[in-house]
């Protein structure tokens, strides 16, 4: 378990300033490259080199990716590098990237957020239910279930059977050794532990390659389709003709689900051209940057490996990559609700217990994290940046 520190204090002003700098000349390059004016690009590359730092404050750190961002993108590295990141461990940081996630979990609270509603909704939906079925798309290590499997087995009258598929890439890093297998012999033992019966369904297939037979939907089961930090990873139109995002949609409500859920970062990282997609990734992440700062000391190698192993690959992909090679394709909350309407979904609303019950969890971390209603979802925001929306519908 991580400990948590004390909150960090406020900047003081030369710090700001050097901050300030730090982003302008970020920008400055971003515009260079964008114009392809590389000599430019170049000379401001050597300012922010003797500028930035993997142990510096959370600017000088954000700096130090998205410099490599910058370089990929000029040397067209940009899908070589997210893949080197995604696979090489630093030696300096120790451990791999399931070890940063569970430490990325433990400190911040964005997944638990996101689970946590997602939870809430399912568990509403299925409160007169005998027979239920969650399908999960992307379920990597199926830590978001083990809080619903206990709450549905202290339920009055007596849980539910639950079956779950797992839908998982079955090269994907996220994925453990011993792949889907494993998570679902660790479910069912803590299902059988509290008495819930319990059924698990394995789904090795990236998720756009799903189809509807392959999810075993059974006759007189209520159906949960669970999105978490997710469907930004399937192409859009904007990617190839066939649009697999909205496809998906489309196939998951056919198969009548009771409830969706869907929990996604709040940037713009699809569609935006390269220059303000770059300064879009620079406000977002600079947001979470300064949430890890709270929980993790500047000299942390678990810092060093989060923000590594984490973060720095998303950025680079967002910064660097283009077309398929690029996979963190983000989307607003505004997005998300015109594609789900399309896809003939209405909106449902998260309760004030759910809302209550994250109320709750946000006061073992920082006051300067702050949880917003946006009509019937909830928002998740480090001071005045929202980062994680998490919504329900049927």
């Amino acid at each position: 378990m991580v400990q948590m520190t004390e909150p960090a204090q406020q900047l003081p002003v030369k710090s700001l300033l050097e901050t300030s700098q730090l982003e302008r000349l970020l920008v400055t390059c971003a515009e260079a490259v964008a114009e392809n004016d590389f000599q430019k690009a170049n000379v401001v590359i050597a300012k922010l080199n003797h500028m930035v730092s993997i142990h510096g404050d959370p600017m000088q750190r954000l700096a130090a990716y998205m410099l490599e961002g910058l370089v990929a993108k000029m040397v067209s590295s940009g899908g070589g590098l997210y893949k080197a990141l995604k696979c090489k461990v630093a030696p300096a940081a120790g451990g791999d990237l399931l070890s940063a996630m569970q430490v990325l979990y433990e400190v911040c609270p964005y997944f638990k957020f996101g689970y946590m509603a997602a939870n809430g909704a399912i568990a509403e939906a299925f409160q007169n239910e005998d027979q239920v079925h969650i399908i999960d798309f992307e379920i990597n290590q199926g830590v978001q279930w083990s809080t619903l499997i206990q709450a549905l087995a202290a339920r009055p009258g007596g849980p539910p059977h639950l079956r779950i598929t797992g839908v998982d890439d079955p090269s994907s890093e996220m994925t453990p050794p011993g792949g889907l297998k494993l998570v679902g012999n660790r479910l069912r033992k803590l299902a059988q532990s509290v008495g819930v019966p319990f059924v698990f369904h394995a789904v090795e297939k990236k998720c756009p390659e799903v189809q509807a037979w392959m999810l075993e939907r059974q006759h007189g089961e209520a159906l949960a389709v669970n999105f978490a930090l997710q469907l930004h990873h399937v192409p859009d139109e904007s990617v190839c003709t066939t649009n697999p995002r909205d496809r998906m949609l489309q196939m998951v409500k056919s198969l009548n689900p009771k409830v969706v859920t869907l929990v996604e970062q709040e940037a713009n990282t699809n569609t935006a051209p390269f220059l303000p997609r770059f300064i879009e990734a620079m406000k977002y992440y600079s947001a979470v940057f300064q949430s890890l700062d709270v929980t993790l000391g500047r000299d942390s190698r678990e810092r060093i490996n989060v923000e590594q192993q984490c973060l720095a690959r998303d950025l680079v992909n967002v910064i660097a990559c283009e077309g398929a090679e690029r996979v963190e394709r983000h989307e607003m909350l505004g997005k998300w609700r015109a594609r789900m309407t399309m896809a003939g979904f209405r909106p449902r609303s998260l309760s004030a217990s759910v809302n209550n019950t994250i109320k709750m969890l946000l006061e073992a971390y920082s006051d300067k994290y702050r949880l917003q209603e946006e009509g019937g979802a909830l928002s998740l925001g480090w001071m005045n940046r929202s980062l994680i929306v998490a919504s329900a519908w049927h």
